[in-house]
């Protein structure tokens, strides 16, 4: 009898050959609706080959250590049934997928490996003969595949990593799934988890329907009859739009128009036509997450229940998995308040998921098992990318081919939302060469002139660049409004700002206030809004993007076009004023941007402006907009920038590690910390209290009000001084701890936020 798993609470072994036919069953019906179902199975059935081997049986015992037992099916899966995704799927299911080129596929030889492993493993059996008679005396001879990703073709694009990772994705969770559902064992046997909801598009449209209705009744009265009508054209252009086939499409629509709303309807509406079988809702930023998040549990929760909305990202409690959930291991995995969330987070098995542009494109170029597993649920799925001016450009070719590849071969649907539209279909003779299709996505709305025309609020006036504005002068013009908003481009001059204003009507937003304090001044903004009483807001770009403030008057530093675009739809939002909105845009003295592709894209801006005829250009025409991302592109080459072209080198190469490495989107070298907020006291107190005992999940989620992003400061920064890390466990304090408490209250001003001495120069990020 061999093997695959020791025994669990019950004290049952874990059979070899169980294990290899229920992953193999899970792994086929991952890729039931793909040209992968064959190669699925197979992979399933020899994934675990080399636990034959009389050495990993021993390993079970705890008689030995460090036991290779994935090169062997590997090197079964490639030399037997001439599978190379397959063979790279299952080399990779515990160390991540490797690299696709002729030697590194020689290198999985169990002769090779035993005279020199690269991990310094002893493989469970160097004879190949000895694992394949144990395993054909067990199952079954399996047909030779007729159709496979790569055939005796390993020429490497990101179409075809693409097609390995969806295969390696349908054996890693397989194989997750049925290792969990062995530890999670009864009296009664193995325990599979439940399913998570199905997405029942038709009745789930009706529900979201019957609420956007609800909300015009709210505010009959209060918005103006041309937004309404504005609204409703978007709505009905959604809905038909969802009839087209499955493919790409991009939905232009200004600010306020109710785009987030209408695109979940064509997302539902394109579901049910369809068949398809979730929906993704991909967001750049936090707080539109929350923000949206809670729009979706107040239409779906009453009739769904809390699990038909899954959030997913770093700060959700259920984030990215350390590197020892690549491994299956021989024991229970943890149980906490939150397991239930945690096991749909695993391989987003939920009707509609709302995640970040980060955890969505690390997660679809990554080599990692605990990553890659949920990919295969992107099949016949529809794709929200909302505000998608702020995907990387120097990342676009490859993330555009991807999607591509993604809605072109598994039956996917793709859509790019935004009021400023990045004229992607301009790199598409680049993206072809990655991916047959290209970008040439289908307009939702095929004359967004006509909403944009119709929902003119502001006029924009350009101040003189070559007049730039002193902090003292411009808080100066600042003051003489009742109601106004300044958007900059660093924190340190949204601090110098506010110092040179100094009255108790201005407020202050950036990320160095933590999420608690950012909701707290946004709510009293938002009053004081309603109110008619005096508010100025200082703010750096956090407020520009799926924020909801309306402000009489927009200053506006100058920026890329797209953060100008958004910065305006913050002015005369909803239309109330009987006037157009006012927003200047100005030149600091301390000129000063983030540094990389934002300071190239504020200078396009500048250029653009200067070949104006007239100053008062109406920035959010489509047309102008296209043209300023022409330009630009033409003059940063995104296609061929510095990152793009080491990630084509990668792609080229085959290799998956130096792929992933590249859409890194977040610097591995930050941290979040914990702040002591006076607004949130006792929620601080009893979270630094938890820390002792321990980083979890569950601590995680609590955490994530309180918790600012920092650079990882230098090891002789005083400022570590007054931070204190969160351990992993009780047992284990780690000095590159990912969480940290901060412990000086007099640090964090009630206005400011973090302000401290600290030589990362919180101030300058």
């Amino acid at each position: 009898m061999y093997y695959a798993h020791s025994a669990n609470r019950n004290n049952d072994w874990h059979q070899l050959k169980r294990h290899l036919s229920q992953t193999a069953c899970l792994a086929e019906s991952f890729a039931s609706n793909s040209f992968l179902k064959s190669e699925a199975q197979l992979a399933g059935f020899l994934h675990d080959v080399g636990k034959y081997g009389d050495l990993f049986q021993a390993r079970l015992h705890g008689k030995v250590s460090h036991v290779d037992h994935w090169s062997a099916g590997a090197w079964m899966a490639l030399l037997e049934y001439r599978s190379i995704a397959a063979a790279l799927s299952i080399q990779g299911h515990h160390i991540g997928l490797q690299q696709l080129d002729k030697q590194s596929l020689k290198r999985m030889d169990p002769q090779r490996l035993k005279e020199m492993h690269p991990l310094g493993f002893r493989v469970s059996e160097s004879n190949a003969n000895v694992l394949s008679d144990r395993f054909y005396a067990e199952c079954e001879r399996l047909p030779l595949l007729e159709q496979t990703v790569l055939a005796n073709d390993i020429t490497s694009s990101v179409s075809r990593m693409l097609d390995v990772r969806m295969l390696f994705s349908c054996l890693v969770d397989a194989d997750f799934i049925d290792t969990e559902a062995h530890f999670e064992s009864t009296a009664e046997g193995k325990k599979h988890r439940p399913l998570g909801l199905s997405l029942r598009a038709t009745d789930a449209l009706k529900l979201l329907q019957e609420y956007i209705q609800r909300l015009e009744t709210q505010k009959a009265g209060k918005t103006p009859t041309k937004v309404i009508e504005i609204r409703r054209k978007l709505l009905d252009a959604c809905l038909d739009a969802a009839q087209g086939e499955t493919g790409l499409f991009s939905l232009t629509a200004p600010t306020g128009s109710g785009k987030t709303l209408g695109m979940l309807a064509f997302a539902l509406q394109h579901a049910a036509n369809w068949a398809l079988d979730r929906v993704i809702v991909v967001i750049p930023y936090l707080s539109i997450i929350q923000q949206t998040v809670e729009v979706y549990q107040a239409i779906f929760r009453e009739h769904y229940g809390s699990e038909y909305i899954l959030e997913h990202h770093s700060l959700a409690g259920c984030g990215e998995e350390p590197a020892a959930a690549d491994d299956d291991g021989d024991s229970a995995p943890e149980i906490s308040p939150i397991r239930r969330l945690q096991l749909l987070s695993e391989n987003w098995d939920a009707p509609v998921i709302v995640t970040t542009s980060v955890q969505f494109l690390e997660s679809l170029f990554s080599n990692r098992p605990s990553a890659c597993r949920k990919l295969h649920r992107l099949m016949r799925s529809v794709v929200l990318f909302d505000e998608v001016q702020t995907l990387p450009a120097n990342l676009a070719v490859p993330m555009l081919a991807g999607l591509s590849h993604l809605a072109h071969q598994y039956g996917s649907t793709v859509v790019f939302a935004t009021a400023t539209q990045p004229a992607f279909d301009h790199l598409h003779a680049s993206v072809a060469k990655q991916c047959s299709r290209g970008w040439q996505p289908r307009p939702i709305v095929p004359n967004p002139h006509v909403l944009f025309g119709a929902l003119e609020r502001t006029t924009v006036r350009w101040e003189d660049p070559r007049t730039p504005f002193s902090w003292r002068r411009l808080a100066e013009r600042l003051m003489a409004y009742p109601q106004v908003l300044c958007i900059v481009n660093v924190k340190r001059h949204a601090r110098e700002l506010i110092e040179a204003m100094g009255d108790a009507d201005t407020f202050h937003l950036s990320t160095n206030l933590c999420p608690a304090h950012r909701e707290q001044v946004l709510g009293m903004v938002k009053e004081r809004l309603r109110g008619g009483q005096p508010v100025r807001l200082v703010a750096t770009q956090c407020v520009e993007a799926g924020v909801d403030l309306d402000f009489p008057v927009v200053w506006r530093a100058y920026a890329p076009l797209d953060a100008i675009i958004q910065a305006a739809g913050r002015c005369n939002r909803d239309g109330r004023m009987n006037r157009a909105g006012d927003v200047y845009v100005f030149m600091p003295e301390d000129e000063a941007y983030p540094v990389g592709y934002y300071e190239q894209a504020a200078q396009i801006t500048k250029i653009l402006l200067r070949g104006l005829k007239k100053k008062t250009q109406d920035i959010q025409d489509p047309d102008f907009v296209q043209s300023y991302y022409r330009m630009l592109y033409d003059m940063a080459r995104p296609d061929v920038s510095e990152r793009a072209q080491e990630i084509l080198n990668a792609v080229k190469a085959g290799d998956f590690p130096r792929v992933a490495r590249g859409f890194r989107l977040i610097p591995r070298d930050s941290m979040n910390v914990v702040v002591p907020y006076a607004g949130a006291r006792e929620e601080y107190r009893l979270l630094d209290a938890d820390a002792s005992e321990g980083l979890n999940r569950y601590w995680i989620r609590r955490a994530r009000r309180l918790a600012i992003n920092l650079f990882r400061p230098q090891p002789d920064d005083p400022i570590w001084c007054n931070m204190r890390p969160v351990p992993l466990t009780r047992r284990a304090a780690d000095s590159l701890s990912e969480w940290y408490i901060y412990l000086n209250p007099e640090d964090y001003d009630e206005r400011l936020g973090l302000v401290t001495q600290s030589r990362t120069h919180l101030w300058m990020i």
